[in-house]
């Protein structure tokens, strides 16, 4: 062998040929960096600069992180983006960890500190500060989003498993989130500095007064809501890549699914099962995932140009492990109406073809049924990873305390695509009464698997008055077996949520003639 490499060496000389020099193979360089944010505090953030590629300059990766995690969440994506030709920055959202200031739920300094990182990023990179995406997961997600809107270099972003409009997240149908509030605060408390905003908020859920927790955070949301500033986000014409669960007990996905119809710009959505942060945090450690592996070529496209977006506009996973594309989110499926009809001596009505009006239904409330909607990041994640559905045995629904409304079987199965939705009459006996409509996948057996559940508050209502309601369930992609069929339940207790429904209340369903009740299912 070294007769041989002699032998090529004299020959190169002779011919004139220098061999050429050995490249160092793609790689990154990382270090530990202090960066100045918006008011003079400091950021921890880790900066990972592609070697072995040239000198640049690079297309920058901007990555806040998550509620109650530190820069390095996203270490591990970060490796793979730098060794593919990106300059990563990955940093501590401001008031957790290593990085200064309180936390203010995505306030204007939060947004701004992102600015700041892609301005220091132009300073002491080799990033092309014209070339930036802003990407993350959950309060990252959010954040980049917002930033999105104030800044225009942000060409693209990923926004994983995050909000758009944060009273409908945490609050939907004036419905307090209590589980999901609760570990918020705690986690904040934990891993970061709560700020002025911060502090007033759960020292008021700590009290109990949640008028008052309501009351200040809708006057916070706007400003921290993507939804908010859309028209500010479409005029600066990022390229959108939106990602969540359809059991997402912190961000569910209506309010994902509302915003990303209003967005003009590139876009695009996609919905599996699972619960909060689950289907993307595996990506975020470097493992291999779908949804990064969806994304990385996304941010390339519209940052460098190079190869293709590819790919449907809205991609829908069902609870089978189906992946299905289509052009936009009217288009996931078409909805059938299926009319509620009179309860029988059984107490359960049926789903049925034709309107049927002029009965009336009353159930107690305040007192819990089986039906629920499962516990906060466990039941989704169970749903999403294990395939194990939040269940009930709908035989033993307390009828006493519930609606209940059985469809007819499905001979050959069924596709149910997209966010149903209920119409129907109700009459409290009480101010305030919560609703939770569940609708289940129910075998033979009469054991049914949550597909979508939605709650709903009636605030200050007058007793006795009827009230039409319309309720959007989340959305969802659901196979229905052969041989299955849907079961509406409607009750008024959920443990996840702040129920307003007092013991020995009432509240009435019913279907009034020119209004019948109703419920919409899309189906693909």
């Amino acid at each position: 062998m070294r007769r041989f490499a002699l032998i090529l060496a004299v020959v190169l000389a002779i011919t004139g040929v220098a061999p050429a020099p050995v490249q160092a193979a793609p790689g990154f360089s990382t270090s530990y960096q202090r960066i100045p944010g918006a008011g003079g505090i400091e950021i921890g953030a880790v900066v990972l600069t592609p070697t072995g590629q040239g000198d640049g300059p690079f297309p920058l990766v901007v990555m806040p992180s998550s509620w109650g995690l530190p820069n390095v969440e996203y270490v591990g994506q970060g490796a793979k983006l730098a060794t593919a030709g990106f300059q990563v920055i990955s940093y501590s959202s401001r008031g957790f960890w290593d990085s200064g200031g309180g936390i203010d739920i995505a306030g204007p300094p939060t947004i701004a500190d992102v600015s700041r990182v892609i301005d220091w990023a132009g300073e002491h990179t080799p990033a092309d500060t014209d070339k930036v995406a802003a990407v993350g997961i959950s309060y990252g997600a959010g954040t980049a989003l917002l930033a999105s809107a104030q800044d225009p270099r942000i060409k693209a972003v990923g926004a994983l498993s995050g909000w758009a409009d944060l009273i409908n997240s945490l609050n939907p149908n004036d419905t307090v989130a209590l589980q999901a509030v609760a570990l918020l605060l705690a986690a904040g408390n934990i891993t970061g500095r709560p700020g002025p905003e911060m502090q007033s908020l759960q020292t008021k859920f700590v009290a109990g007064d949640y008028d008052g927790v309501i009351a200040e955070a809708r006057q916070l949301a706007p400003i921290r809501s993507a939804a908010t500033v859309v028209d500010r986000i479409n005029a600066n014409r990022p390229a959108v890549f939106l990602a969540n669960a359809f059991e997402d007990s912190l961000f569910p996905p209506v309010q994902y699914t509302d915003f990303f119809t209003k967005l003009t710009g590139p876009k695009r959505l996609l919905l599996v099962h699972g619960d909060h942060a689950t289907p993307d945090a595996t990506g975020a450690v470097g493992l291999p995932n779908e949804t990064w592996d969806k994304l990385v070529p996304w941010l390339r496209f519209y940052l460098t140009g190079d190869g293709h977006a590819g790919g449907a506009t809205v991609q829908l996973k069902d609870q089978r492990g189906v992946w299905r594309g289509y052009s936009n989110w009217a288009a996931v499926g078409s909805p059938s109406t299926a009319y509620l009809g009179k309860p029988g001596l059984s107490r359960t009505g049926a789903l049925q073809s034709q309107a049927a009006t002029g009965w009336s239904n009353t159930i107690g409330a305040g007192i819990p049924t089986i039906a629920d909607s499962g516990v906060v990041l466990v039941s989704g994640f169970l749903q999403g990873q294990l395939s194990i559905p939040t269940g009930v045995a709908t035989p033993l629904v307390d009828r006493s305390f519930a609606g209940v409304w059985s469809g007819p079987v499905y001979s050959d199965g069924a596709l149910i695509n997209g966010a149903p939705r209920l119409h129907v009459t109700v009459k409290p006996t009480g101010p305030d009464t919560s609703l939770f409509a569940y609708l289940y996948d129910v075998d033979a057996l009469g054991i049914g698997s949550l597909v979508t559940h939605k709650p709903y508050t009636l605030r200050d209502a007058t007793p006795g008055q009827a009230i039409p309601l319309d309720i959007q369930l989340e959305g969802t992609s659901w196979q229905v077996p052969a041989g299955h069929r849907l079961v509406l339940v409607v009750d008024t207790v959920d443990p996840r949520y702040l129920s307003r429904s007092s013991i020995g209340t009432t509240v009435s369903f019913s279907s009034p003639a020119g209004d019948p009740a109703w419920l919409k299912v899309p189906f693909a």
